[in-house]
């Protein structure tokens, strides 16, 4: 069997379970990182262990297990980050706010915390492309700063990781004062989550994910409230946002004080970024 019919049938079986789209994306991603085969119309032949572990990979998909995690990493802004399900996969919104913030720092030398760090893939590909920022960044999860810190390790960037629930008001000074905030925060309604598709919500962490019903702006509001005290005068903050609740955070950016609140759509057209100044 050749690279190109392997492929092929291995598209045509995910396409019983994905859209077409998604199919061929997912196959790309497993033929160029697993099978380190990224010529995947070649009409090379494939060997043994190319079909062992094409069939090992597609029985966790057919579960609807996300490819990176199975795979154990994820593409981000040009880069490879290690993933597990203590946290959230990249994604390409993130991508865009991350290029926003770049565009935005006014010089080089300055100090930003990254809160809700993850896989720390905002705050490492920050660093990495601006060795001369000096980045902060906080999780409430011990085992997600363990996964921050391997990919900081994985870079040589020098990241400073604490683990830290922004939640607590009383040990908001510890995190000191940034001239850039920038968070991912949980931001989808309880509700929501019989509508998300089963790769996210059987997998991905949900305390990284969900908000209670009642409290939907709960870490926009309290990040706000913390930035008042602890961004530098003019500093920027930034917020990636639920596009069906992105204009009730502008309103409370605004309430708060902040000026130059700023919403942005990503490439399909959703609302999902804010950048603010205090």
């Amino acid at each position: 069997m050749t690279v190109n019919t392997l492929f092929q049938n291995f598209v045509q079986t995910l396409s019983e379970r994905y859209s077409a789209g998604e199919a061929r994306s997912i196959a790309r991603i497993v033929f160029e990182d697993a099978l380190k085969l990224p010529d995947y119309q070649s009409r090379m032949p494939v060997l043994p262990w190319h079909i062992q572990t094409l069939e090992n990979i597609q029985r966790r998909l057919w579960q609807q297990e996300p490819v990176q995690y199975i795979l154990r990493q994820a593409d981000f802004y040009g880069l490879k980050f290690q993933v597990n399900p203590a946290v959230l996969i990249p994604r390409q919104e993130t991508e865009e706010l991350v290029h926003w913030v770049l565009q935005s720092l006014p010089r080089p030398n300055l100090h930003l915390l990254d809160i809700g760090t993850g896989s720390g893939c905002i705050a490492i590909t920050l660093k990495k492309k601006i060795p001369t920022l000096h980045v902060r960044a906080t999780d409430i999860s011990a085992d997600a700063l363990a996964v921050a810190r391997t990919n900081a390790e994985r870079y040589d960037v020098v990241i400073n990781l604490l683990q830290h629930d922004i939640l607590d008001h009383e040990k908001w000074p510890e995190l000191e004062k940034h001239d850039i905030i920038v968070s991912n925060p949980p931001y989808i309604p309880q509700r929501e989550a019989t509508l998300m598709p089963a790769q996210v919500k059987d997998f991905e962490p949900p305390q990284a994910l969900f908000v209670a019903d009642t409290t939907p702006l709960l870490f926009y509001e309290t990040i706000a409230r913390f930035a008042q005290q602890q961004l530098q005068p003019s500093g920027f903050l930034f917020f990636e946002c639920n596009e069906f609740n992105a204009q009730d955070v502008v309103k409370l950016l605004k309430k708060q004080g902040f000026t130059n609140v700023e919403l942005r759509q990503d490439l399909n057209g959703k609302d999902r970024m804010i950048r603010a100044r205090f």
